[in-house]
């Protein structure tokens, strides 16, 4: 038998630390299959990454979670499942249609009670939440369009508190990432994501390289001090 080629190993490894660690579960299942019957991209994070994210939210301690980019709620029930009984997670969508099929996903996860979509560009949210002198958040997951990673972090910086945690997804981007004159908008914003965070005395971070069932890529987490 030939080796296995690498993104087949990648696959395979994937497949086998989700089946131990991150299991099945049916609501989960069925909010992947009702997004893509709707004609959802088929971008949410993979079931390790989202038992990831919820693990890191439990070990944060996280009450107010705060997700830029909803798509069909798949990451937002790992977090709202972190979260405890009096807790609440705002996530932003700008798609209705999205956000339609992240409210059905949602109601039958059974996290309804903790979560709130809101519909609309996520920039013109969050300068809402800013107004409303929302409470600030303990963890706040960006996952939305990657041009404006750098708008986002800075304002997840300004709805954050000392101790929150900010991950951002998708951040390496088949290896592009180190690619200087790539002049795709979404590798130059996670460029200038980079930039910002580095020159940014409030957080302490890092970033990490990822491979799986969704290729190359990689999230960057932050503390904020």
């Amino acid at each position: 038998m030939g080796k296995a080629a690498p993104q087949d190993r990648w696959i395979e490894v994937d497949r086998y630390v989700s089946d131990h660690l991150a299991g099945q579960d049916n609501a989960l299942n069925a909010a992947l299959v009702a997004s893509t019957r709707a004609g959802l991209p088929t971008i949410e994070v993979s079931p390790n990454m989202g038992k990831f994210l919820h693990l890191l939210a439990l070990v944060r301690g996280a009450r107010r979670i705060l997700e830029i980019g909803t798509l069909g709620a798949y990451s937002t029930i790992w977090l709202a499942r972190a979260l405890p009984a009096d807790g609440r997670l705002i996530t932003l969508e700008v798609s209705p249609h999205h956000a339609e099929v992240a409210r059905a996903n949602i109601v039958r996860a059974g996290v309804a009670q903790v979560v709130e979509i809101r519909v609309g560009p996520a920039l013109e949210s969050l300068a809402q939440l800013e107004r409303e002198g929302a409470e600030r958040f303990d963890f706040i997951f960006i996952d939305a369009d990657k041009p404006n990673n750098p708008a986002y972090f800075g304002w997840a910086l300004k709805l954050a508190r000392p101790g929150t945690v900010i991950v951002v997804d998708n951040v390496v981007r088949d290896g592009e990432i180190v690619d200087a004159g790539n002049k795709d908008p979404a590798i130059q914003g996670t460029r200038r994501l980079f930039e910002v965070m580095a020159a940014e005395p409030r957080v302490t971070a890092t970033a990490l390289q990822v491979v799986g069932g969704k290729g190359y890529d990689g999230f960057a987490m932050a503390l904020v001090n």
